[in-house]
């Protein structure tokens, strides 16, 4: 029986990771791609799997059918699996969310608390299950290591889990047919788990058999079964069997489809594609065919916006005298690439797409502007992202398009930052031209979007020595370059040019373009951004996409918006008093208590699942940041950091017999969690000068599974210890398991939420590792207050 156990736990953790990446996936797409929600997704997972160890989970100690009940919860874990993916589809339609409006923060925390609730406490719950049932069937029942054990064993199915779903699961199956499929594995076990169970002892030459009717057994034989579990036995293998024939007949696939229609409700989707990079939807309405990208609208064929498209264009190839060879990165299918074309002069046009997926998808759908523009020998398509090939090629362009229209999430921010400015000066001829937009307002002019068009002008002040707003109704147009063509345009010199070159093009008539070229618009956005945020938008920093949530936040969430708001001078000088208190006050309670209450390990695990989730967030945040594909690798870097967390804790597992401080050792760790988080900031920004080449990417990327590892070791190594640390007898067990493993979760909670909403956006990388530091200072400040008597103790 131990053995299925074992296998059984595995399962957990495999599905529990699938459970994590799918429902991230189908959250992410709810929420527009925002890799922030990230930090909020995984957060309030853990803080309902924290529930579940405590509650449910706990529930265990008081029945005798251990079994019973393991499989039980399972089976609905299960099945709340499913409906949970079901839900995502649903919640936007619920909330009364428009086609291609963004989510505020309060709506993405609540909504995935909802839809996480059912599968994450009983997920949680499962956990606190195996320690019990591993402690009654294995030698563990008197070894202190038993919630050790079931940790190692539960991170093992995870990192099985990620790389199943980096390789098979993400790039083949839709998110049904793969939910539907664990369920299907998880029924099998259960139905193996309460089978009878034959075991043979030393000497015994034939197998004792039970009644299994009435549940007697002899010691030396097999473990029988009772009427409690024929009952089980029986609705649970009706239900396997239902799904696996589900499964066979293809059921999986119209369940999604069915889905896909109540999602957009109302609207003919006649493509839906989970590509490794984004979501793909096509709606068509009488002709008009819309792309969106994790819901968000991409291009419109065969009509697009073509005034906006025109002044996008045509603008900036009017104040190059020249323009020959142009790059652009994002969105040139439906319109941009025609326009070019339009100017003679134009030799070549690199159109860089990351996601060869999007393009095939257009190319399903064709119309004659977009079969011309992808079809025309001067234009060469590039399935690359944009700043990597920016990074590794030495081609120089006059002109370079950003089709990213606003620094909506990370993989959009990287192409508004100071790093990427000053990559696309290196790259660009003299005189050349770099065209970007913001979202903006004539007449709407909150502080949210002053600080927005603020930081991004700013920073490409910073970089560029002249930089040219044209402010518009919806967008602003901004063109940066080290010549003074873009500031010295203005309507004679476009009205000479547009002649010169015979363009016919509505957008960019004089009577059109005047107001917007008149001198008097400098003066309106200096003094529009004056007084505004002077934050540069970077990499390790990305303040753009702060002041863009905060954007949204103030049309869609005013009241929590302010609140948002008043976290904008967040730094670590501003947490050091908070901490200081809490420091003092944990210290003042371990000094009044009279318990011998250890208060010092587990708030040094709760500052520790606090460091592990930091730690995965810089990971993959910085990840897309460096090569904006990060869905296409979050299951290989979350399977290394739970690998590097089961190397950890197997590691100190098996030395523990052999440890005699057990006190010096955990404090140890501490230290080593700390100079980590001190480090880290470094290793991403001494990356730049190595990155002009595809090797050193490729070798990059196999950095961050690295760091994933690391991370993952220091955290795994605690566990097991804090356990040793904190269980007095053999009836704590699944009590000390359950809590320590629930401030694990409790850490990593706040971790997600403080990280991914404030942390990073505002104080970025450096700022938020040195605030970790910080914590994790407090913690071993407390831990090392602790009495040395704990060690004298009789351990089990």
């Amino acid at each position: 029986m131990k053995r299925r156990v074992r296998i059984a736990v595995i399962v957990m953790g495999f599905s529990g990771l699938i459970a994590e990446i799918f429902l991230l996936r189908e959250l992410l797409i709810l929420f527009s791609g925002n890799e922030l929600s990230i930090g909020i997704i995984l957060a309030n997972w853990l803080l309902l799997e924290a529930v579940g160890c405590f509650w449910p989970g706990r529930l265990i100690d008081r029945t005798e059918k251990k079994i019973e009940w393991f499989i039980v919860v399972t089976v609905l874990f299960s099945i709340a699996l499913i409906a949970a993916i079901f839900a995502a589809r649903l919640i936007k339609l619920a909330l009364g969310v428009s086609i291609g409006e963004h989510i505020g923060l309060m709506p993405m925390f609540y909504s995935s608390l909802l839809i996480l609730l059912p599968v994450s406490i009983l997920h949680g719950a499962l956990f606190t299950f195996s320690c019990r049932l591993y402690s009654q069937y294995g030698k563990e029942d008197t070894d202190s290591a038993v919630a050790g054990r079931v940790y190692i064993d539960e991170t093992l199915g995870t990192i099985a889990g990620g790389v199943i779903c980096t390789f098979l699961f993400i790039p083949f199956l839709n998110s049904f047919e793969v939910v539907i499929g664990v369920a299907f594995i998880h029924l099998i076990i259960c139905l193996w788990l309460i089978s009878p169970v034959s075991k043979q002892t030393t000497g015994q030459k034939n197998t004792i058999f039970v009644n299994q009717v009435s549940g007697t057994s002899d010691a030396r034989g097999s473990i029988g079964m009772d009427k409690g579990k024929l009952a089980i036995l029986l609705p649970t293998g009706i239900l396997t069997t239902v799904i696996g024939i589900g499964l066979l007949a293809g059921q999986a696939e119209r369940i999604h489809q069915k889905a896909i229609g109540l999602q957009w409700k109302n609207h003919n989707v006649v493509h839906y594609q989970n590509s490794p990079y984004s979501n793909i939807t096509v709606l068509e309405n009488q002709g008009q065919y819309l792309f969106f990208l994790d819901g968000i609208p991409e291009i419109i064929t065969p009509m697009p916006d073509m005034l906006f498209v025109e002044e996008f264009v045509h603008l900036p190839m009017l104040a190059h005298p020249d323009p020959q060879e142009v790059l652009i990165i994002r969105g040139g299918a439906g319109g941009m690439i025609d326009e070019v074309l339009k100017h003679p002069s134009v030799k070549k046009v690199t159109y860089a797409e990351n996601d060869p997926v999007f393009l095939e998808v257009i190319r399903k759908f064709p119309t004659s502007m977009t079969e011309s523009e992808l079809n025309d020998p001067r234009v060469q398509v590039r399935y690359l992202d944009g700043r990597l090939l920016l990074a590794t090629s030495s081609q120089a362009y006059d002109i370079i398009f950003i089709g990213v229209m606003e620094p909506s999430n990370l993989q959009a921010n990287r192409f508004f930052t100071r790093e990427f400015f000053t990559l696309v000066q290196k790259r660009l001829h003299d005189g050349g031209i770099l065209v970007i937009s913001v979202p903006g307002s004539l007449t709407f002019l909150s502080d949210e979007l002053k600080n927005l068009n603020s930081s991004i002008f700013r920073t490409l002040d910073d970089v560029f020595h002249h930089v040219r707003a044209i402010p518009g109704d919806l967008r602003n147009l901004f063109l940066a370059s080290d010549a003074s063509e873009v500031t010295d345009l203005d309507l004679s010199l476009l009205i000479q040019r547009l002649d010169e070159r015979q363009i016919m093009a509505e957008g960019v008539v004089p009577w059109h373009i005047e107001k917007k070229l008149h001198d008097g618009w400098r003066d309106w956005f200096k003094d529009y951004i004056s007084g505004s945020s002077a934050g540069m938008n970077q990499d390790l920093k990305p303040v753009g996409l702060y002041y863009h949530i905060a954007h949204w936040n103030s049309l869609y969430a005013p009241i929590f918006g302010s609140v948002y708001n008043s976290f904008e001078m967040a730094n670590p000088g501003t947490v050091l008093p908070a901490l200081l208190f809490i420091t003092l006050l944990l210290l003042f309670l371990r000094l009044r208590s009279n318990k011998g209450n250890r208060i010092g390990v587990p708030y040094a695990i709760i500052t520790t699942g606090f460091a592990g989730m930091i730690f995965s967030l810089i990971v993959i945040f910085m990840f897309q940041v460096t090569f904006g594909n990060v869905f296409a690798w979050i299951g290989l870097l979350v399977a290394f950091f739970m690998l590097g967390a089961a190397a950890g804790a197997l590691l100190i597992t098996d030395l523990l017999p052999n440890i005699k401080d057990n006190k010096r050792w955990f404090l140890a760790m501490e230290v080593a969690i700390i100079c980590f988080a001190l480090i880290l900031p470094f290793l991403f920004q001494m990356n730049q000068p190595f990155m002009e080449s595809s090797f050193a990417f490729s070798l990059f990327r196999m950095l961050f599974l690295f760091l994933s590892l690391i991370a993952g070791i220091l955290v795994g190594f605690q566990y097991p210890l804090a356990n040793k640390l904190m269980l007095r007898n053999k009836a704590d067990i699944s009590r000390t398991g359950g809590m320590l493993y629930a401030s694990d979760l409790l850490g990593g909670w706040i971790g997600g939420i403080a990280g991914g909403v404030v942390l990073l956006p505002i104080m970025g990388v450096t700022g938020t590792c040195i605030t970790l530091a910080m914590f994790k200072i407090s913690s071993l400040m407390i831990t090392a207050a602790e009495p040395l008597k704990w060690q004298k103790e009789e351990s089990l």
